[in-house]
């Protein structure tokens, strides 16, 4: 008997776009730092420490961040399943009623949109009202340190990719092996991205490595003239 598989992936959706975001974040701030301190004609050091700043600032940011905007969506939901639950209480046959009416909405006759609501919530009917009425899953929750987590981790070790460009390439090669390692990283990013949540990796790719060289363009030229202006 072969079994009929398929590849979902939005169970994925906390924790990857956390990442994601993080990656992305990672690169194209920690480069846009350093190229900007680097075209104001700073030392080599001063471009390490920039960045070693970034790196660390930055993921803590991304984490209290994460586990701040995450939260308000877990107590939203929360708050939704506390008020459902009193609803299934106070007034079962009303609430029946209701999980019957959303059935027939999509398409179920009356009868069977019925008896469908009267089986779902005899098995469960906190899930069905929240699956159904309120589109709140179990594996789709809102979990605020999973958040937080992936998103300073993935921050802190992309942002070595700048760091670690530095170290091994000359000083007068910054501006040039920065950039090129950041757009080349931020592409893989995007296409890996695309690919985990099942989107189409060139336009991802196109869209994250336009973005970052924008930003690292723009901060290398505010660099750039002040350290004209203030040398």
């Amino acid at each position: 008997m072969v079994r009929h598989r398929e590849r979902h992936t939005s169970n994925r959706v906390g924790w990857l776009r956390a990442a994601v975001l993080g990656s992305n974040d990672a690169i194209v701030s920690t480069s846009s730092l350093m190229m900007g301190v680097a075209a104001a004609n700073a030392t080599t050091r001063s471009v390490l420490v920039a960045g070693i700043a970034g790196l660390t600032a930055g993921a803590m940011s991304m984490a209290v961040g994460e586990l701040v905007s995450v939260f308000s969506q877990h107590d939203a939901e929360a708050a939704d399943i506390a008020k459902e639950s009193a609803e299934l209480e106070q007034s079962p046959e009303g609430e029946l009623k209701e999980l019957a009416g959303i059935y027939r909405e999509r398409g179920l006759d009356a009868d069977l949109a019925m008896q469908v609501a009267k089986q779902l919530s005899e098995h469960d009917g906190l899930a069905a009202h929240l699956r159904d009425e309120l589109g709140i899953e179990e594996r789709t929750r809102a979990r605020p340190f999973q958040a937080a987590v992936a998103s300073a981790i993935s921050f802190a070790i992309f942002a070595l990719i700048p760091i670690l460009v530095l170290l091994v390439s000359p000083r007068s090669a910054a501006l040039y092996t920065i950039p090129a390692a950041s757009l080349v990283a931020l592409a893989g990013l995007g296409a890996f991205g695309a690919y985990l949540g099942g989107a189409p990796m060139p336009r991802a790719a196109l869209r994250v490595t336009v973005g970052g060289g924008c930003a690292m363009a723009l901060t290398a030229f505010i660099g750039h003239f002040l350290g004209v202006t203030t040398g």
